[in-house]
């Protein structure tokens, strides 16, 4: 996988999130002290379990030659400061002409993809500073 990079500057809250070929912007809405430039982290990471999701159901639809014509995904992501806990709500809508069996397969498919297994499964980090950035294998 790809290594993505994210840099703040002077401008409050923007960050550019990148890796070798793609640049997204990320920052805090103007009633937070940001630009409103990009999606905020935790949009940004809700977008990823989304985009993960339709992705995973248009390569499984593809694979199974089914006529899944869209997939949308709408999360809503929560976390509450007192329990510590994460809530993501996936929304699905798939159109097409899907018989009932394609939809509840797809449905269960939707829950496999490898972000909703990351996020479902324990996550282990690992913070390293580096003391000399010019001389470091970044």
């Amino acid at each position: 996988m790809a290594i993505v990079t994210a840099r703040i500057e002077r401008t409050p809250y923007e960050t550019h999130l990148s890796t070798d070929s793609q640049v997204i912007v990320a920052d805090e809405p103007s009633d937070m002290g940001g630009q409103d430039r990009g999606m905020r982290p935790g949009e940004l990471l809700a977008g990823s379990l989304a985009t993960c999701t339709v992705m995973t159901l248009r390569m499984y639809a593809d694979r199974k030659g089914w006529p899944l014509d869209s997939a949308v995904a709408h999360v809503e992501y929560s976390n509450d400061p007192i329990t510590k806990r994460s809530l993501f709500v996936l929304k699905l809508i798939l159109n097409g002409s899907l018989t009932p069996d394609q939809r509840a397969r797809l449905s269960e498919m939707a829950d496999r993809c490898p972000v909703h297994r990351a996020l479902q499964n324990p996550i282990d980090f690992e913070t390293i500073l580096i003391e000399d950035p010019i001389t470091s294998n970044l």
